[in-house]
């Protein structure tokens, strides 16, 4: 690139809800525009300023700052309707996003239809149901794929998104069965929609590029995790978009060569989602106070999270995948009480070590986790806004984790609010 801009990418390092979104909203303030790149619905970014709790889906998190222009990228899939419930709530907390909010006429259309289809795959899965948000995530992507998907760009055209629309429902009802769908009611709403939107409505591409050109600093954020990402997660049991960092430069456009920086996103423990194997999963008391003290319930869906230690074997392949120049480690603060924390450092399976993480989930399901012991702190760190206000204890573990995963940690999250944040060393973007 010849411009000046840049670009820092931000993901998250395990099976999702790091707290992705609160550091995007921290370091948006300095930022020029924020996008988005994949995923859809499905993912919940949770924000906290002045005691007012956000919960954005597809909303980027910049939002929150006046000054930041906002971007939904070619590769996310995008609920229409959705979006508009977002921006209620924007309205009604008097937050001006007109004039500054863009979506992709290359992003695909998320509709009702793949919804229904999503919810009917996973009846049909019975016991070997994923554990999909039920968003209609992954039939959306399908579509895409198979070529029959309706894009943002349809709405210009629509005799073109009506056909389209027609071949969609007559396609799944023949794989599905028949379900009801009021096809001439979906196409008014889609007009409606369309009206309001259009200023909205860009060419990504040229626009990208010419902030890049004209010095402008973006950020990129990423819906889910690594480790859900459909060709390097626990597959089967992922999404159906790639939120590592390759993801940012497909579903937003972006050339490789502008990314500058990548910050991982890591909880001081391991948490996920739905089914699929979860090697340091604690299902006994340390598992349930982490759920119960974290709040560790689906922004998107509700459901509980599944808890356990952290997971450096993991991290190490996320490192290996993403690159990561710098780590936020989040929720620290719900660590403390712990008299003894562990860290899983090494898998094994029948005895042999396993130096990464194994491609089929039956291998990854079977390994033995070798954990090391680091004492706990009992004192609230909620209120400690430097890095020497942390106890020696907390020191230790962030530092072992440093050490441990071979990047270094940049910010430490101990609480809810946008300024329960420490920063360890300077993180100039």
């Amino acid at each position: 690139m010849s411009g000046r801009g840049k670009v820092n990418v931000v993901i998250g390092s395990q099976w999702g809800d790091e707290g992705k979104g609160k550091l995007i909203d921290l370091l948006s303030k300095d930022i020029d525009i924020v996008g988005r790149y994949n995923g859809g619905s499905n993912a919940g970014h949770t924000i906290v300023v002045d005691g007012v709790k956000y919960a954005f889906h597809l909303v980027p998190s910049g939002v929150l700052y006046p000054n930041v222009k906002c971007l939904i990228g070619n590769g996310c899939v995008v609920h229409l309707p959705g979006l508009l419930e977002e921006f209620k709530i924007l309205d009604n907390r008097k937050i001006d996003y007109k004039n500054r909010f863009f979506i992709s006429d290359r992003a695909h259309l998320l509709l009702d239809l793949h919804k229904i289809v999503d919810g009917l795959k996973e009846e049909q899965r019975g016991k070997d149901a994923i554990g999909t948000t039920r968003q209609g995530i992954g039939p959306c992507y399908s579509t895409k794929m198979q070529r029959t998907g309706i894009r943002v760009a349809d709405l210009a055209h629509i005799d073109v998104f009506t056909n389209k629309l027609q071949q969609l429902v007559s396609e799944t009802r023949k794989q599905y069965g028949h379900y009801e769908y009021d096809i001439d009611k979906e196409v008014n709403l889609y007009k409606s929609i369309y009206s309001q939107l259009k200023p909205m409505i860009i060419d990504s591409v040229p626009y990208l590029y010419d902030a890049l050109q004209n010095g402008k600093k973006i950020l990129v954020e990423s819906a889910n995790a690594t480790m859900l990402d459909i060709d390097f997660g626990t597959y089967p049991f992922v999404t159906s978009s790639n939120p590592h960092v390759g993801g940012a430069c497909i579903g937003l456009g972006l050339p490789p060569s502008c990314i500058d920086k990548v910050i991982g996103i890591v909880k001081a423990y391991t948490t996920r989602v739905g089914e699929g194997p979860f090697p340091t999963e604690n299902k006994e008391s340390a598992g349930e106070a982490m759920r119960k003290v974290g709040h560790e319930y689906g922004t998107t869906t509700g459901r509980p999270r599944r808890c356990g230690w952290l997971d450096v074997v993991q991290l190490r392949y996320t490192q290996m995948l993403n690159g990561m120049t710098d780590l936020a480690i989040t929720k620290l603060d719900v660590l403390s009480g712990f008299d003894e924390l562990k860290i899983g450092v090494k898998y094994s399976i029948n005895g042999k070590t396993i130096p990464s993480m194994p491609a089929h989930v039956s291998d990854l399901a079977a390994v033995k986790v070798d954990y090391i012991s680091l004492p706990g702190w009992k004192e609230d760190i909620s209120k400690c806004r430097t890095y020497s206000d942390l106890p020696i204890n907390a020191r230790k573990y962030v530092e072992t984790i440093e050490k441990l995963v071979g990047v270094p940690v940049t910010w430490i999250g101990v609480g809810a609010g946008r300024e329960a944040i420490i920063e360890k060393r300077s993180s100039a973007l």
